[in-house]
């Protein structure tokens, strides 16, 4: 999800730092996808010291212009520092969240099998459910007690569900409104108008629609890119895309013609502005 976009961009050099486990070593599902995208620098270092050592560069690890990925708090603080001394980051992302519309027509089963996918990531994860019906809620919670039994990572789902909520709304347009202010990372429709629900929302990471679009594709299979704002920055910010790793010059070249065409222009703005040698750079070059 970011390295083929970088590669697709045109990015002549692709660096990548992960943490290595216990015994030192990296992740074999790691390498593999490093090989098939044709990442050739890898670096066992992960969290803000990898951030810190991408950022400034190191006697091993080179310096970049870019750097983007998810982590916890304290890899998304030292992105936001390093941002401040002109390294471009993707977005400040940090813990996992999702945020599930249903009503009446929904499965239980589904919704709290999408609650859990994004529980189980950490326990500061949130998951949000937001419905009309005291009823779908009454399912889930005994969907959620059913299903959080049988995941390995139980103990981190349950204290994620510790920090989560379920709000039952009187009207869709409180619903909604409450969604835009959200702004999920990752935000199911699960309603039988899912459609013209998504119509309504302009603040989201990502949105699944219908019965048969968990989260799990999007990070998985889908094609979407999975670098995505949290936090309520989707606000102001969109998932990571190709455009993410491009960066554009303007070019002028005027003639003389075209000079005195936009020059009055020029002129009476720059005076405008008090700015006298603004205009007089346009005015010497006329008056030749």
């Amino acid at each position: 999800m970011l390295a083929i976009p970088a590669k697709l961009a045109g990015c002549e050099e692709v660096i990548l730092c992960t943490p290595p486990d216990k015994d030192g070593k990296i992740n074999s599902a790691i390498l593999f996808a490093a090989s098939i995208t044709s990442v050739k620098k890898i670096f066992k270092v992960g969290g803000a010291q990898a951030i810190a050592a991408m950022a400034y560069g190191t006697s091993t690890i080179p310096a970049v212009n870019k750097i983007f990925g998810p982590g916890n708090q304290f890899v998304t603080k030292a992105k936001q520092l390093i941002n401040q001394e002109g390294t471009a980051i993707d977005m400040p992302a940090g813990p996992s969240e999702v945020l599930v519309i249903a009503d009446e027509s929904a499965n239980p089963s589904f919704i709290a099998a999408d609650l859990l996918s994004q529980a189980e990531h950490g326990a500061d994860s949130q998951v949000v459910l937001v419905t009309l019906s005291d009823a779908i809620v009454e399912a889930t919670q005994k969907e959620l007690a059913k299903q959080l039994t049988k995941l390995p990572r139980m103990e981190t789902a349950q204290q994620a569900l510790k920090n989560s909520l379920a709000v039952v709304f009187t009207s869709l347009s409180a619903l909604v409104d409450y969604v835009n202010e959200y702004a999920p990372e990752h935000l199911i429709i699960n309603t039988t108008d899912c459609d013209s629900i998504a119509e309504k929302i302009i603040n989201a990471g990502s949105i699944f629609l219908g019965p048969y679009s968990p989260e799990s594709v999007g990070d998985y299979a889908s094609g979407t890119n999975h670098t995505l704002p949290t936090n309520g920055y989707a606000k102001a910010y969109s998932g990571v895309s190709l455009d993410s790793f491009m960066k554009y010059i303007t070019i002028q070249k005027l003639t003389k013609e075209g000079l005195d065409t936009l020059g009055p222009v020029v002129e009476e703005m720059a005076e405008a502005e008090q700015l006298k040698a603004h205009a007089e750079a346009v005015r010497v070059r006329r008056n030749q």
